[in-house]
């Protein structure tokens, strides 16, 4: 497979990495000589400066025929015009853009197959706000990722103190669920496990578990030892595209929702775009406001401003105020450790959430999509065992599994398995699959 991606910016970096680890043949230009010698420094892939609606820097790529572009500079005009390039002169199969403004993106005759051809466009912003949305309606849950169109997600969580998983082995705490359970990966620390019944939870550790829809309720009360309680209470500091877009996902459920913004023009804006929830013009960082809007009284409090320190900031004083659950949105990859160091349980960064779903559509063989988490150290995959595949007919305990794997889900049909061991792999089926980044290369090779 051959691809070229246009833009070396953090979302191009994180793309071109994932293709690089499975020897995709790989060019990426950019007219930024810094954001091109970090590239060509870290990653095995050929670089090209120039810029990308330039048709002789394609030329120089060798790009004809080229299976993918992906455009996904910070200028949307220019992913659109390099789509173009790569459609009318250069016949690359299948061009994937990031488009952040709404009037391109919503322009369904503009990117149709008839003129551009994109497919699909990805907003950031979009894309942020779907992850932020699920991560506020799923309670104690530091994050969440769908597979199968949502019948079986992955569960992040953070072991506190009162947590029953505490100093207990895997296979004892498996045995007292009426259900189901199994952990796919352990974090602790900078440390990333693929456990086995033997392992034990400690304080702080943050353990990803699948589950099926219907069982996320019943699942999160059994890692936290609490009743759950439906999220209710939502503030959102920050009225940007990110944060409208939240609160457009989430304006018909049942949250009462409110949103700073200190823009005076973005507060009318946001008025006259959306029912049902509360707009304030002031500061997110704002004690006195947060005071006076009954912080203590929020399920969620959600900074996702376009200023990441003001983020920070924000979430650490809304949590100190009682806010129950705090979200933070960083743009600076190296932000990430900095803020869950300080006890912020949800870190997002837009521009990896988006590298993310643009490597959804990047489907290598059987893979039908993969997901990056901690810090890109771990995956979790999910695809199709062919025919003829090693582990096909074989039980859960007898599959030759890679080292530092495990098979977490099996999907068959219409029916979602959490499996134990004595479950059986059958051709056809689709397994989501727990690795490091280092094995899973093994695992491709036996499904």
């Amino acid at each position: 497979m051959k691809v070229i991606v246009v833009g070396a910016g953090e979302v191009g970096y994180h793309v071109a990495k994932f293709l690089a680890q499975e020897k995709v043949d790989v060019t990426i230009i950019d007219s930024n000589k810094e954001s091109l010698r970090k590239v060509s420094e870290e990653l095995d892939v050929a670089v090209l400066e120039g810029h990308g609606g330039a048709p002789s820097v394609y030329e120089e790529a060798a790009a004809e025929g080229a299976d993918i572009l992906l455009a996904v500079t910070d200028s949307d005009e220019t992913n659109m015009i390099s789509c173009l390039i790569a459609k009318a002169m250069f016949n690359i199969k299948r061009r994937i853009a990031r488009i952040r403004n709404e009037e391109y993106l919503n322009n369904s005759v503009l990117l149709n197959k008839y003129n551009l051809d994109i497919d699909p466009a990805i907003s950031p912003e979009l894309e942020s706000a779907k992850a932020i949305a699920s991560l506020i309606e799923i309670p104690l849950a530091s994050s969440v990722e769908d597979f199968e169109d949502g019948a079986i997600k992955v569960v992040g969580y953070k072991v506190t103190a009162s947590s029953p998983l505490v100093e207990k082995k895997l296979e004892d705490i498996r045995s007292t669920y009426e259900g189901r359970f199994l952990v796919g990966i352990v974090q602790r620390d900078h440390e990333i496990i693929i456990p086995s019944g033997r392992d034990k939870l400690i304080e702080n550790d943050i353990v990803y578990f699948p589950v099926v829809k219907d069982e996320i309720e019943k699942s999160l009360a059994f890692v936290s030892g609490e009743k759950i309680k439906p999220v209710k209470n939502v503030m959102i500091a920050g009225g940007g595209r990110i944060g409208y877009n939240v609160a457009k996902l989430l304006e018909n459920s049942d949250l009462n929702i409110k949103i700073i913004e200190h823009e005076a023009e973005r507060c009318k804006f946001l008025s006259k775009s959306l029912e049902n929830v509360v707009v304030l013009h002031g500061d997110g960082s704002d004690r006195s406001l947060l005071d006076e809007e009954n912080i203590r009284d929020m399920d969620v409090f959600a900074a996702i401003s376009n200023n990441e320190e003001l983020n920070i900031m924000s979430s650490l004083l809304a949590k100190r105020m009682g806010a129950k659950k705090v979200i933070t949105i960083v743009n600076r990859t190296d932000y990430l450790t900095v803020a869950h160091g300080l006890g912020i349980e949800s870190v997002l960064s837009p521009r990896i959430i988006t590298a993310s779903s643009i490597l959804r559509y990047v489907r290598i063989g059987e893979v039908l999509s993969l997901t990056k988490i901690v810090e890109d150290k771990a995956e979790i995959m999910e695809a199709g065992v062919k025919v003829g595949a090693k582990i096909g007919g074989s039980k859960l305990k007898d599959a030759a599994m890679p080292k530092d794997s495990l098979i977490g889900a099996i999907i068959r049909g219409e029916e979602a398995i959490i499996p134990s061991g004595e479950d059986r792999i059958e051709e056809g089926d689709r397994i989501i699959v727990f690795a490091t980044g280092e094995s899973i290369k093994d695992v491709e090779k036996i499904i």
